[in-house]
């Protein structure tokens, strides 16, 4: 079978449309469309970070991370390499609910958040000083300061 491509097929924004902070490095090729960067941000290799999404000031962001609409991330952040962040919980089985926006929900994650390497954040809100482990889902919003890990996430020490 001979394949060819069709230019109304693709997609690669590459960097566009985006509202930079003072003394942001992107680092590589990433994909950047539509979203705000703050001040003094790092972006690694191979990002994704959708239309509309909102990162902080002097938050780094990791390789391979994947950070999609209505995402919010706050000031002085660290997101690890490979996370990735969902707007759609799927909750209607058998729809393609990804292709319709309005089942999309809003992810909050507050100020001093960590989010170690290969973590899924679902719709939640995650509150200021809260430490991720390192491939934990996060299914429900997190309100006290603490580290949390596992899957679904639990905490496991909560902060003074």
């Amino acid at each position: 079978m001979d394949y060819q491509t069709r230019p109304e097929e693709i997609f690669n924004p590459g960097i566009k449309d985006v509202k930079f902070g003072k003394n942001v490095r992107v680092s590589g090729v990433s994909n950047l469309y539509g979203c705000e960067i703050g001040d003094d941000c790092f972006i690694g290799h191979f990002v994704e970070i959708q239309r509309g999404a909102k990162i902080g000031n002097n938050t780094r962001v990791q390789t391979h991370s994947f950070i999609c609409e209505l995402v919010t991330i706050g000031d002085d952040c660290f997101i690890g390499h490979g996370v990735i962040f969902t707007n759609d919980t799927f909750s209607e089985l058998g729809r393609p609910a990804y292709v319709e926006r309005e089942h999309w929900k809003e992810t909050k994650v507050g100020n001093n958040v960590t989010i170690g390497s290969g973590a899924t954040i679902l719709p939640v809100t995650i509150c200021d000083r809260a430490v991720i482990g390192a491939g934990a889902v996060v299914t429900n919003d997190i309100y006290k300061p603490g580290i949390y890990a596992g899957v679904p996430a639990r905490c496991l020490r909560e902060f003074d």
